[in-house]
């Protein structure tokens, strides 16, 4: 069975992914500094594929798989990433 994201909402602090499955994952924005910096109107110029959420004009690809194994940015070394 492959899991995908059906719907991505956001509060100040969270991205709520809703799956296929019917389970919703809160993750924190902080996990992705692109998303963290992105206007409000920019996170829901989001794009769904059976991999994972795109958004192009933010260069930021996420995959399900990544989320459901509670990876964030993979792109900054880890140290960077905790500071």
């Amino acid at each position: 069975m492959s899991i995908s994201a059906t719907e991505v909402k956001f509060d100040d602090a969270t991205m709520w992914v809703s799956l296929s499955d019917g389970r919703i994952l809160g993750v924190p924005l902080a996990w992705f500094p692109r998303l963290l910096a992105a206007s409000p109107a920019d996170l829901l110029k989001y794009e769904l594929s059976s991999a994972g959420i795109h958004w192009e004009d933010l260069d930021e690809d996420i995959s399900v798989a990544g989320l459901l194994a509670g990876r964030g940015d993979q792109t900054r070394s880890t140290a960077l990433a905790a500071e």
